[in-house]
């Protein structure tokens, strides 16, 4: 290793297996969330992927309680959340936040039930602490497996609707008076949003895992207003966001005074926002000029 790049990078930290997978479904899940993001911010369904985020809560320790996967819990339960979302009325503008607030309040309610349960039934200590804030460095082979199968069909189900979809997110009316079926295309667009979500669960936890999926998107439509150039754009700061948050949190296992680490998911948070703030900043430097 050279001079330079050991002095940033701890001794072991290219060698290390959970690093390599680590990596590897931060990779997935940038490419994943800076694609779906964007039109989660341009439709104005930011809250929607809050919530979904919250509500897989419910999924990671239903997990723990009887020993699945999470990420199966948390594709099952996004999913769930997605169409119950649907059927309460979340395509219509004026129901949306009404219907979104009844679905997360029963999904946390029962993440409430299954924390309880797991505290009685298993001996899964840390459990509510690993869902929430995420725990990529313990991440297997097989959880990068599925979540690389995840996350390519997500994105072939957005790439098949990404017309219809840009269409119906910029104008509905128009899109329907061309017609798209701007119901149907929302709906999946819906179950789209819900794996995403559940897949930046892993990464960063359920309750943070919205900072994955809008901050990028949002600095990115900073940036350019196109919704092409602005997925690769969310997707290249989801991933970099990750990266570096990898290898910050490995590096502060070694530093004082404690010595015993930092959690991945403050570090991207806090990348994220710096540089959400940071374009902002940029966009009033160029329209000053």
């Amino acid at each position: 290793m050279s001079g330079a790049l050991a002095s940033i990078v701890a001794p072991g930290f290219f060698a290390s297996g959970p690093v390599q997978l680590a990596a590897e479904i931060a990779a997935v899940v940038a490419a994943v969330c800076g694609a779906v993001g964007v039109f989660a911010v341009i439709r104005g369904q930011s809250f929607a992927g809050e919530a979904l985020g919250d509500i897989t809560t419910s999924g990671g320790s239903a997990a723990y309680l009887v020993g699945v996967a999470p990420l199966w819990a948390y594709v099952a339960f996004a999913l769930a959340a997605a169409g119950a979302m649907e059927l309460a009325g979340v395509q219509r503008a004026r129901g949306r936040d009404l219907a979104t607030g009844v679905v997360l309040g029963a999904g946390l309610g029962l993440a409430a039930l299954f924390f309880y349960l797991d505290s009685v039934h298993t001996s899964a200590s840390g459990a509510t602490v690993t869902v929430m804030f995420g725990s990529i460095f313990t991440v297997t082979g097989t959880t990068v497996r599925l979540a690389l199968g995840t996350g390519a069909a997500t994105l072939a189900v957005l790439a098949a609707l990404y017309r219809p979809l840009t269409l119906a997110s910029l104008n509905a009316e128009l899109a329907s008076a061309r017609g798209v079926p701007v119901r149907l295309v929302g709906a999946l667009y819906l179950a789209v949003l819900a794996a995403a979500v559940a897949l930046a669960a892993i990464t960063i936890g359920t309750i943070l895992s919205t900072a994955l999926l809008i901050g990028p998107a949002a600095t990115a439509l900073r940036l350019t207003r196109s919704p092409g150039r602005a997925v690769l754009v969310a997707a290249s700061i989801g991933l970099l966001a990750l990266w570096l948050g990898i290898v910050l949190a490995y590096d502060s296992y070694y530093w004082p005074p404690l010595h015993r680490g930092w959690p991945v998911s403050f570090f991207v948070v806090t990348l994220i926002f710096t540089g959400y703030l940071l374009a902002g900043a940029l966009g009033r430097v160029r329209a000053a000029h």
